[in-house]
């Protein structure tokens, strides 16, 4: 194994949308706001890292073969013989979801291959959608919370603002976020059609669109006239270490990174953005079944001032760059602790093309501290109701940069 390729959101949050990067738009931070991104939610953009051994909740795996892959002396799955026994052909499928199940952890989890296919999707920056995202509000109702430029929802004339009544035959009200997400993604078919049922105050009409892939658009970056430049990255997705590293050339007056609500993405994509703001140096270690790693920064970064934005929402991936520049002096961190995701997957594909996410250890920041079940504490807390954007200014002033 060369190393974990990506950090993911928990299994309780993958499957029941089949489901979500969203990525964090990833999710998590969607899910406690009751607002999911249809191209962050319907594949999970995290990958992860697990714990080495899962604890079994139920002593029978359901096979002589799942049974081999138990530590009977510890009760625990141990997951380099379950991943061995894969690449053996030794579990199939039904076996393999059973034991992930069964496991406790959280991390873990079971991807058919059409789902792995939308999670691979996802992590290179495309969904196939209409271009909506969106929230629940009072009474269960289903409102547009954004619709992306040039998509077929923007084309058609979606409008933030506006209810979805029917999803084809289905009515919309009092659904999950995620359920109305997986019936606007559809199975992931490019063209298909969906046929909605929208309302804007007294008008109420359908609309039939067709799906189309599209971007995430996990960067967003806006310049302000003397004062930082905020970048918001949703997700790290292929890709973004550039987009960053290009958006703060002309970030004269400093950056406001943002990582508010982003659950992870490709661990190669986080390290990418460290290195834009560290010259080189540890980013990172992690173990796999106990053999220590490192990952570093490398290609020089700026110097421009740096505060980063986190919450709750602030996961995997995220954690490990907010904690990395945090530890090495770099940045002021403002928010509310992280989500306190630590710990790291590997793949391991079955001859069916369906995968099982296999948590192999946990990382720690340069400093050495952990992460999983504890999160990064920032070095100044924002009070809920508080704009951190606009509470920002204060550190940059402290940090000598023009606000």
């Amino acid at each position: 194994m060369s190393g974990p390729s990506l950090f993911g959101t928990p299994r309780r949050l993958r499957r029941g949308a089949t489901l979500t990067l969203v990525f964090g738009s990833l999710l998590a931070g969607g899910a406690a706001a009751g607002s999911l991104t249809e191209p962050l939610q319907r594949a999970p953009h995290g990958g992860s890292a697990r714990i080495a051994a899962a604890t079994v909740a139920d002593a029978d795996a359901g096979s002589a073969a799942a049974g081999g892959a138990r530590d009977t002396d510890r009760g625990t799955v141990n997951t380099r013989r379950i991943a061995a026994e894969i690449a053996d052909g030794k579990v199939g499928p039904d076996v393999v979801e059973k034991l992930i199940s069964r496991s406790g952890d959280r991390w873990s989890s079971f991807y058919t291959a059409r789902e792995y296919a939308g999670l691979q999707q996802a992590l290179d920056g495309r969904y196939v959608g209409v271009g909506l995202w969106v929230r629940r509000i009072d009474g269960g109702r289903i409102q547009v919370a954004r619709v992306q430029p040039g998509s077929p929802a923007g084309r058609a004339g979606l409008r933030v603002g506006d209810l979805l009544t029917t999803i084809g035959t289905t009515k919309c009200a009092g659904l999950a976020v995620t359920e109305v997400v997986a019936a606007l993604r559809g199975d992931n078919v490019p063209g298909s059609r969906v046929t909605l049922g929208v309302r804007r105050a007294q008008r109420a009409w359908t609309v039939t669109l067709r799906r189309a892939t599209l971007a995430t658009g996990a960067v967003t970056v806006t310049r302000r006239e003397d004062a930082p430049t905020v970048i918001k990255i949703d997700a790290f997705t292929l890709g973004v270490g550039d987009q960053i590293r290009r958006a703060v050339r002309d970030a004269d007056h400093g950056v406001l990174l943002d990582l508010r609500g982003n659950s992870g993405g490709l661990v190669a994509e986080a390290v990418a953005v460290a290195s834009v703001f560290l010259d080189d140096g540890l980013v990172a270690t992690y173990d796999v079944h106990g053999q220590q790693r490192a990952l570093y920064a490398s290609g020089g970064g700026t110097d421009a001032p740096l505060v980063v934005l986190v919450d709750g929402g602030t996961m995997s991936a995220a954690e490990l760059l907010a904690g990395a520049l945090q530890d090495r002096g770099r940045a002021v961190v403002m928010g509310a602790r992280t989500f306190g995701k630590g710990s790291v997957q590997m793949p391991s594909t079955l001859p069916d093309g369906s995968v099982a996410e296999l948590t192999v250890g946990h990382y720690s920041l340069p400093g050495g501290r952990g992460v999983d079940g504890q999160g990064i504490t920032p070095d100044v807390q924002v009070p809920d109701g508080s704009d951190p954007v606009a509470d920002s200014s204060r550190v940059f002033a402290g940090l000598g940069t023009p606000s």
